[in-house]
């Protein structure tokens, strides 16, 4: 049985920082893409960021230079550093996985808050 289970979601002030952690079991941890992604209220759910299982790294142009997608094969884990958060930064956020194309697993979610 394949899981994601996000944690480090919380309420923060503006300009603060968080780090996301995902832990999957049940799939080769490697052999994944490993993405972020996050859902605010009213809105479509969009993709922050995304880490190959080779290390290779994209983000959306919302968080780039202030968030860092890192990947703990070690460990079966994702994480998500946040840095310089703000309001619109709020959302509930989604780790999820791929092999090809298509994003096969996914958790089920955690909050982060930016509010002064």
């Amino acid at each position: 049985q394949v899981q994601l289970v996000e944690s480090g979601g919380g309420l923060v002030q503006p300009g603060e920082s968080l780090r996301l952690s995902c832990a999957a079991s049940g799939i080769i941890f490697s052999n994944y893409d490993m993405g972020w992604y996050r859902q605010a209220p009213g809105k479509q759910r969009e993709l922050v960021a995304v880490v190959t299982g080779g290390g290779r790294t994209n983000y959306a142009d919302s968080v780039k230079g202030r968030f860092t997608i890192s990947r703990d094969n070690a460990k079966n884990t994702v994480y998500l550093q946040m840095d310089s958060l703000k309001p619109e930064d709020s959302a509930v956020y989604f780790c999820a996985a791929r092999q090809i194309t298509l994003w096969d697993y996914w958790g089920q979610g955690t909050q982060v808050t930016v509010s002064s």
